[in-house]
């Protein structure tokens, strides 16, 4: 995504709220849908506040609005998402990372170390591409039942595929013969 002005963290004031009113440009939606493998973005607006918390932690806290153009995964046709959403971040100076590639998720998804700047920009992006649906699917649309075979043999369907069907037909058998 462009370069988005930053906040520096050390000329932040720590007596009263910095506020943001995000709405990104036709070109910035476009670049950003692109990055998302969205087919279109439009009225999209973040706004909120940054404010100290104690000494040395901040918090960030704002409102994510977007309509986002996705493709249906079943019919390939359009989909259109609203999203509005809460969006709050802790940034704690005592924070630690790692570079490790296993790491210990926290208890709260909401934390992250306070580095030198604070990016309402790239919280933004982020807070949007958590929200959208992984799978859009248009109304009422279903994924029906696809059975392939070779020719001349029996399909095989779902209820094929049932392995403890069999088992309660010979239990029902076998009680019979008792």
């Amino acid at each position: 995504m462009t370069d988005s002005p930053a906040l520096r963290v050390a000329d932040l004031p720590q007596n009263r709220p910095t506020t943001f009113d995000i709405q990104p440009d036709t070109a910035m939606l476009k670049e950003l849908a692109n990055d998302l493998g969205l087919r279109g973005l439009r009225k999209m607006k973040f706004a909120g506040k940054i404010e100290a918390q104690d000494r040395r932690d901040w918090i960030l806290t704002g409102t994510l609005g977007a309509t986002a153009l996705q493709t249906c995964v079943i019919t390939l046709d359009p989909v259109t998402t609203r999203i509005d959403i809460p969006v709050k971040r802790h940034f704690l100076a005592g924070a630690v990372t790692s570079d490790e590639p296993e790491v210990e998720m926290p208890e709260d998804d909401n934390v992250e170390p306070l580095e030198s700047h604070i990016d309402p920009y790239a919280i933004m992006s982020e807070a949007l591409a958590l929200a959208l649906p992984q799978y859009p699917r248009k109304e009422s649309v279903e994924l029906g039942e696809a059975v392939y075979t070779e020719p001349g043999q029996e399909p095989m369907r779902d209820e094929d595929t049932r392995p403890f069907a069999g088992l309660a037909d010979l239990q029902n058998q076998l009680k019979k013969d008792q």
